[in-house]
C-alpha cells in the first residue's frame, strides 16, 4: 500500500473536518428546532389550561404582538384560534367588566 503524500493527507483531513462541521451544524439546527417546539408546546398548554392572570395576559399579549410577527399570509390561518377574541373577552368588552363580576 502506497503512503499518502502530505497534500493528500491534508485534503483527507479537510474533507473530514467539513463533514464534522456539517454534522455539528445539523445537530445545532435540530436542537434549535426542538427548543422552539417545546417552548411553543409550553405556551399552548398555558393558553389552553391556564385560567390565571398570567395566562390571560399571555393571551392578550399574543393577540397584540403575533400578527406583526407573522409575515407570511399562509402562516396567519395557523394562529386563527389564538388571535380571535374568546367569547368571554367579547362579552366583557360588550357588556363591561362590572357585568361579568
Amino acid at each position: 500500500m502506497a503512503r499518502l503524500t502530505i497534500e493528500e493527507r491534508i485534503a483527507q483531513l479537510d474533507a473530514r473536518k467539513k463533514a464534522l462541521e456539517a454534522r455539528l451544524t445539523k445537530q445545532n439546527r435540530a436542537s434549535d428546532t426542538r427548543r422552539k417546539v417545546l417552548l411553543g408546546a409550553f405556551l399552548l398548554h398555558r393558553l389552553e389550561a391556564g385560567h390565571d392572570d398570567v395566562s390571560k395576559g399571555l393571551r392578550d399579549w399574543l393577540r397584540r404582538e403575533l400578527p406583526g410577527f407573522l409575515t407570511r399570509d399562509s402562516d396567519k390561518p395557523l394562529f386563527d384560534d389564538l388571535l380571535k377574541p374568546s367569547i368571554d373577552a367579547e362579552l366583557t368588552v360588550q357588556v363591561g367588566p362590572e357585568a361579568s363580576a
